[in-house]
């Protein structure tokens, strides 16, 4: 899809849309516009779609770009085409509920990212069973001057945690500074019993690594070290869906890797080795296929705390 005119109308698989303003740049630094969003989403659909379907979508937007504000936007925008699904889910705050996209097809994922939606945010759970999160997640957030090569040396600890529990886990990188870890469940649990075993789990690896690891929210402790964020398996919380572009100065990607490339990253001692923008990303995808695929698929049950 050729950002080359401004506005422009096409079919995307029997559903016609409007796409507007192409040639607007999204990420300045690198000149990438919302043309090449949009081209970026239809290629890496067939790897990124199984990940979204059935889960509500909050939408990330930046109309102006990576450097020109934000905001999520969790209630699906009324002027959304009716072939749009939606699910109607509660929210905490006052018992209403938010009526959330779904993104469960090409064209949705085209109308969306017409929307300057540069990064998808996804909830654990499916829609039809939203108390019942299909996976496990720890978000390992580096404190500077820490950088995702302590991140790696973490989520590789945890790794051994999981294979002595003989569950298996899946790293990908958040596309920013860190890395993130997925359990696949895909069996009858609750947060009731992912958030208390993901918090567990962070205390011990603080207790097995002091100087580099910290399960607190605190800022004043996270210096140098590595956030283990178990709060995020919670059912009013998302996190960054894997395939999904990043706001930051280049277009880079939340990206699916292998543990032996974990630990590259670790021997490269380099913070970028495995920060690959929209471009690289696809080259890598075209020979790996979806390295996320377990997450999807793969049960496991949780062992009794």
């Amino acid at each position: 899809m050729s950002p080359a005119r401004s506005t422009v109308e096409v079919d995307v698989d029997g559903r016609r849309l409007r796409l507007s303003n192409l040639n607007k740049v999204m990420y300045p630094a690198t000149g990438f516009t919302k043309g090449q969003v949009i081209d970026y989403y239809t290629r890496v659909a067939p790897l990124l779609l199984p990940h979204l379907r059935g889960r509500p979508l909050t939408l990330k937007r930046y109309p102006n770009g990576v450097d020109g504000g934000h905001f999520y936007e969790k209630q699906c925008p009324k002027h959304r085409p009716d072939w749009v699904q939606t699910a109607s889910i509660p929210i905490r705050t006052d018992g209403r509920s938010v009526n959330f996209c779904l993104a469960e097809d090409l064209p949705t994922l085209v109308w969306t990212s017409n929307l300057a939606d540069l990064e998808l945010h996804t909830s654990l759970a499916l829609a039809t069973d939203i108390k019942t999160p299909t996976m496990m997640v720890f978000d390992l957030d580096p404190g500077a001057p820490a950088t995702i090569i302590e991140c790696a040396q973490v989520g590789l600890a945890l790794r051994e945690i999981f294979k002595s529990l003989g569950l298996e886990c899946f790293p990908k990188t958040s596309g920013s500074k860190g890395l993130q870890v997925y359990v696949p469940l895909n069996t009858p649990t609750s947060y009731a019993e992912t958030k208390p075993f993901a918090h567990a789990l962070a205390e011990l690896l603080e207790k097995q690594m002091p100087k580099l690891v910290v399960s607190s929210m605190a800022k004043e402790l996270r210096r140098g070290k590595v956030l283990v964020d178990w709060s995020q398996n919670d059912e009013h919380k998302t996190t960054v869906c894997v395939y999904s572009l990043r706001a930051r100065e280049r277009p880079t990607v939340s990206l699916p890797v292998s543990w032996e490339e974990v630990e590259s990253l670790v021997e490269s001692g380099d913070p970028e080795h495995l920060l690959l923008d929209s471009a690289a990303a696809l080259e890598r995808f075209d020979d790996s296929g979806d390295l996320f695929a377990p997450v999807l698929e793969l049960q496991q049950e949780l062992p009794q705390l």
